[in-house]
């Protein structure tokens, strides 16, 4: 009867035991520390100012472009430049064998000096005529006769000096001077070649490279919109007639020294249905070169209501849409859809899915996701020390500035 006894308190004993470990180890999990929030790195939203920047690939070309041509056929005798130096406007760059243009100016100056012989001739006739009219000595059509003959006389002295001058500017056309100041290319002729005023090819090319234009192709559409934004005052303009630009070498640096759109053409592109711009920048180094490839960024207006995050805040989904991650009241996170418009630098412009005051997760995805509660900590770019978006509203309100 004992033993039945200890039999049945054995099993009781045991789930006392094991219900009394179990409520042990339930207060040990209650009473361990509860993991903290994950800090993550947010930026609140806010409209503000920002340039509307194309990117437009372009080439660049010379301001002014002018051929070295003969106005004088002859041997060329002496090249008095150095081939890809700069040059002024009117600097000799090749002469031409002028013997025969000295030749002609003697004669012209002879046949002046003849003239001269019969004008004097012609005046004393009719002098002597208007003597004897005068004593009733000759008729009065002997003086109109002496008369005319001066005048004829006259006449072939004007047109004897006239030959004399154009003698003399054929004489000074055999220095081959330059048209324009630039720099020159490679000389097409050699000494000892025979030229012409009709020679198909050119003597040489100078190109004036400072400052220089960046011809570029914008799509119709494109431009009609970002014209009808102004019109409307979505977007306002940097000033009358005016949009700066910047240039993108073909190896992404930015080029130091900063342009100006000069115009856009009035015309399309039947082919592609671009309209063709011209950019201008100063090229004092001679860094840009005829035919080089670059990208022209053209600030055409400043946006006055936009709404910027950072690149790196944009997430996309299996669809591939773009996604942000937006903390509510509870800093709790919220992904959400939203339409981006354009970037500017490192920044994506929103146009739909966000609202100003927002805060918007930039930093720290790897440590939480929707409907995780976080720390949020004010986020600022490390590799500048302004914000991005700041520098971009302080250039646009400031276009004398940025022009410098």
């Amino acid at each position: 009867m004992r033993s039945l006894k200890i039999a049945a308190t054995g099993p009781l004993l045991a789930s006392i035991l094991l219900l009394a470990a179990c409520q042990g180890e339930d207060k040990s999990a209650a009473e361990a520390p509860q993991m903290p929030p994950s800090q993550v790195g947010i930026i609140t939203a806010k409209q503000e100012p920002l340039p509307v920047i194309s990117d437009l690939p372009g080439r660049v070309s010379p301001t002014r472009i002018a051929e070295v041509r003969p106005r004088v056929g002859g041997i060329i005798l002496r090249r008095v430049f150095e081939q890809g130096s700069d040059v002024e406007e009117g600097q000799p760059m090749f002469e031409i064998d002028r013997a025969t243009y000295e030749v002609q100016v003697d004669a012209a100056k002879a046949a002046v000096m003849k003239a001269e012989a019969v004008l004097l001739q012609a005046t004393q006739d009719a002098d002597r005529s208007r003597q004897l009219v005068a004593s009733r000595t000759t008729s009065q059509a002997t003086l109109d006769t002496s008369i005319a003959n001066q005048k004829q006389a006259e006449a072939d002295l004007a047109s004897a000096r006239a030959s004399q001058r154009a003698a003399e500017i054929d004489l000074e056309y055999t220095i081959v001077r330059a048209p324009i100041a630039g720099r020159t290319g490679r000389a097409l002729v050699t000494e000892g070649a025979l030229v012409s005023q009709n020679n198909a090819e050119a003597l040489a090319t100078i190109q004036q490279l400072d400052p220089v234009y960046a011809d570029v192709q914008q799509p119709v559409g494109e431009l009609i919109r970002l014209r009808q934004a102004l019109k409307d005052g979505a977007l306002e303009q940097i000033a009358p007639d005016v949009a700066r630009a910047k240039l993108l070498l073909d190896d992404g640096s930015t080029y130091p020294h900063p342009g100006r759109l000069l115009f856009s053409e009035a015309t399309v592109d039947p082919s592609s249905g671009q309209v063709t711009l011209r950019a201008e920048f100063p090229n004092p180094d001679n860094d840009l070169l005829p035919g080089m490839y670059v990208r022209v960024a053209l600030e055409q207006g400043i946006d006055q209501s936009s709404i910027a995050v950072p690149d790196q805040s944009i997430q996309r989904d299996t669809a591939g849409r773009s996604l942000i991650y937006v903390l509510d009241d509870q800093n709790t996170v919220e992904s959400r859809v939203v339409t981006i418009n354009r970037n500017l630098g490192n920044l994506a412009i929103i146009s739909t899915g966000l609202k100003p005051g927002e805060r918007v997760v930039v930093d720290g995805f790897q440590k939480t996701g929707p409907g995780a509660t976080v720390e949020p900590v004010e986020w600022t770019d490390p590799t500048t020390t302004q914000n991005p978006s700041e520098e971009a509203a302080t250039d646009a309100a400031d276009p004398d500035q940025s022009a410098e």
